[in-house]
């Protein structure tokens, strides 16, 4: 199992350092911060809340379950009637959640949304008048055959870097995720890799860059024509025109990470298409 230790941030919050991911779960330029807004303010879920019935999230690697925690209390900060909010989160690993309500992570929230938080990893489920949080556990790639398809206005994608988990960010997985969403919806996440990029724009989605948040480069907004998004730089989007934007490929959606990587790499090695670095040498 995966060894976890505290890791401070700067507005405040804590989160995890992974021994295995090597790799913390949130920018060390503040968990609570990045929750906000690398996800639920792109993904407009305050302007969706008040003008639909339900609204429908799909959380995809929970983890602390932050993301999910700054959806509830956008949402419920709302004046009434707003939404119901309907969140399916998906986790890998139980235990994350467990030792953050364990460590009293989850406080940084307003008590009846820590309590939704610790009722879920408790029982799976919770349900209020305002919000339902479904938690399945499992990998990923199987677990989200439980969302219906055309189901969420907001895909949350937040595993770990492409590197260290490329089963989550393979041409396959991001099919899966585009089949999910609804026609106006929208996928966000903090990567801006070219191969992520990449494989968006293979499940037929559009993208478009959210600005910095405590690093240089900008994350992604993916929709489905022709929802209007926030254009990617010319740097980007020649990016895409080099050997950085082939994507990972998992065509069993059961392939390893190592097995990922070097498929990827062989396919590059055999690409006619330039590499990324004749893109820098330029600079």
């Amino acid at each position: 199992m995966d060894k976890l230790s505290l890791f401070p941030t700067e507005d405040g919050s804590v989160t995890f350092w992974s021994e295995t991911f090597q790799e913390t779960f949130h920018s060390s330029h503040g968990a609570k911060n990045e929750a906000e807004a690398k996800f639920v303010i792109p993904a407009k879920i305050a302007e969706k809340a008040k003008s639909q019935t339900q609204l429908n999230i799909l959380d995809v690697c929970y983890g602390l379950g932050y993301n999910s925690a700054a959806a509830i209390a956008s949402v419920s900060a709302l004046p009434k009637p707003s939404a119901h909010l309907h969140i399916i989160a998906l986790e890998n690993n139980l235990e994350v959640p467990q030792q953050a309500i364990a460590a009293g992570l989850v406080n940084i929230w307003q008590p009846a949304i820590a309590q939704i938080l610790k009722i879920a990893v408790e029982r799976r489920s919770v349900e209020t008048k305002d919000v339902t949080l479904q938690l399945l556990i499992g990998d990923a790639r199987q677990t989200i055959g439980q969302v219906p398809t055309k189901w969420a206005d907001a895909i949350f994608l937040d595993p770990f870097s492409p590197p260290h988990c490329p089963q989550l960010w393979t041409v396959e997985f991001i099919q899966l995720l585009a089949n999910c969403l609804k026609p106006d919806g929208y996928l966000v996440t903090y990567s801006s890799s070219a191969a992520v990029r990449a494989a968006m724009l293979a499940a037929g989605l559009q993208i478009g860059a959210i600005a910095p948040i405590g690093r240089k480069s900008p994350s992604t907004i993916a929709a489905f024509a022709p929802t209007a998004l926030p254009p990617i730089s010319d740097t980007e989007a020649a990016f895409l025109t080099t050997r950085a934007a082939i994507p990972y490929r998992d065509r069993t959606l059961q392939g390893t990470a190592s097995e990922i990587i070097a498929l990827r790499q062989n396919e590059q090695k055999n690409s006619n298409l330039p590499p990324s670095s004749s893109l820098r040498n330029k600079k």
